[in-house]
């Protein structure tokens, strides 16, 4: 088992495949990670999990959480995916990756070097009831690699 944690951009892996899981601690985006497992034990890759975070900028209110703590509770959520890989596949190679900005766009820029993206097919976002979310209707339309969305 390998674990890493960056800040930057993850390399490609040299000689397997790299799978990046989209990753915000939804009951979706679990099911994405596992099986993302699922098929890194079955042919071999290096499983990438990203979460992308931002920081509300509205004018006129005040937020009561800083900057570093949606930075702080963005890798807690990679910690818990990397555990979780850990725990259900220790011979899986992971690697994660909190990176501030929009999902779907750092997913899309995260796919570039991968050879499949994975999502969940709804986050946490507040529509429930539809089939597909922003992040995994952004993803399909501007991914550049493979793109599996989990139901």
């Amino acid at each position: 088992m390998t674990i890493t944690e960056t800040r930057n951009e993850l390399a490609p892996p040299e000689g397997r495949r790299r799978i990046v899981v989209g990753f915000d601690g939804s009951d979706s985006s679990i099911k994405a990670l596992d099986w993302a497992i699922a098929e890194a034990a079955h042919a071999p890759a290096v499983i990438d999990v990203v979460t992308a975070w931002t920081f509300p900028m509205v004018m006129g209110y005040a937020f009561t959480t800083t900057v570093s703590e949606v930075d702080h509770a963005a890798r807690d959520l990679v910690d818990h995916a990397l555990t979780h890989v850990a725990e259900i596949a220790p011979d899986v190679t992971v690697r994660g990756e909190a990176v501030d900005g929009a999902a779907g766009p750092a997913l899309v820029q995260a796919g570039r070097a991968a050879d499949m993206l994975v999502v969940g097919s709804r986050g946490h976002g507040g529509w429930h009831g539809v089939l597909l979310g922003s992040v995994s209707a952004y993803v399909a339309r501007h991914a550049p690699c493979s793109v599996v969305i989990i139901r």
